[in-house]
């Protein structure tokens, strides 16, 4: 039997994207003490590693396929292909920066002003690249954890650092003065197995569930009761990704309408429905959206 060779990220991804997985239709199964977990697909093979080395097993043909950010496989200038891209974590939908910042009383108000000066960073090579491209001469040194407190006890004069909100960044003391890089996860492919006509198909399989399942995450579904004579008043306020599903009641001047819509504007728009003549209305969760 054909199998896809799947990499699953370790580390802050790992839950959120088993979760993302079961919301599309496989269920991961990960032991502790085993970097192979079970799925419920006998047509794919899960392997648990680093996001930071993804690329590079997907790259040489360890891996058929894996999940990782932009900035690990710009990092390690891997030779794949990026599949699609994705934007999901465990606490918001925001896209990962790069940022490059220092102690919020540092003189140092742009990336110019690092002349001579030491960075601390866990994402080296792109940190060098960016600063040979704009011809400023810096030392970048590899952190291997708590990056932030080396600007604030002076280890170094600026770190480049990942975030979301920026808010760990100020908690340390620092201020942010450029984003390097906007990051997200992306689903990327080693070339010779990208053209293999199977594992092409395997690969738009979990790519196509995969967005439908985050896309289902901001949406939600809302059915309601309306009266015949009224249901105009009610369309007109109504959004919905194409038109709303319209059924007849039995025996009865009422219809049954049904949406799906942004999960953002529920809480303005259910007051809207009912002063428009909606009734019995329920809101329900998604699971995919395609």
């Amino acid at each position: 039997m054909k199998r896809l060779k799947l990499g699953i990220p370790k580390g802050s991804l790992q839950n959120a994207t088993i979760n993302l997985f079961e919301k599309s239709g496989w269920r991961i199964n990960v032991n502790d003490r085993s970097y192979f977990p079970d799925i419920n697909d006998e047509e794919v093979e899960c392997t648990i590693c680093r996001a930071q080395e993804m690329s590079r097993y997907v790259e040489n043909g360890t891996l058929d396929a894996g999940l990782t950010g932009k900035d690990w496989t710009e990092e390690n200038e891997s030779d794949v292909v990026v599949v699609d891209n994705l934007i999901y974590s465990k606490a918001t939908q925001n896209a990962a920066r790069w940022v490059l910042a220092v102690p919020a009383d540092s003189k140092i108000k742009r990336p110019e002003d690092l002349q001579g000066k030491k960075i601390a960073t866990e994402l080296v090579n792109f940190t060098r690249r960016f600063f040979k491209e704009k011809d400023i001469d810096v030392k970048v040194e590899f952190s291997w954890g708590a990056t932030e407190a080396k600007a604030v006890s002076g280890l170094a004069d600026a770190i480049v650092e990942v975030t979301e909100t920026g808010s760990t960044i100020r908690a340390h003391g620092l201020k942010i003065i450029y984003e390097l890089m906007e990051s997200n996860t992306q689903l990327i492919a080693n070339r010779d197995s990208f053209k293999d006509p199977w594992k092409n198909a395997k690969i738009g399989q979990v790519i196509l569930l995969l967005k439908g399942a985050l896309r289902a995450e901001k949406m939600v579904g809302l059915k309601m009761n309306i009266l015949r004579k009224k249901i105009e008043d009610v369309i007109k306020i109504l959004p919905s990704l194409n038109a709303p599903t319209i059924s007849g009641l039995y025996n009865s001047d009422w219809v049954s309408v049904e949406v799906i819509v942004e999960s953002r504007i529920v809480r303005d728009l259910i007051p809207r429905l009912i002063s428009a003549g909606a009734e019995g209305i329920i809101e329900y969760p998604l699971n995919k959206v395609i």
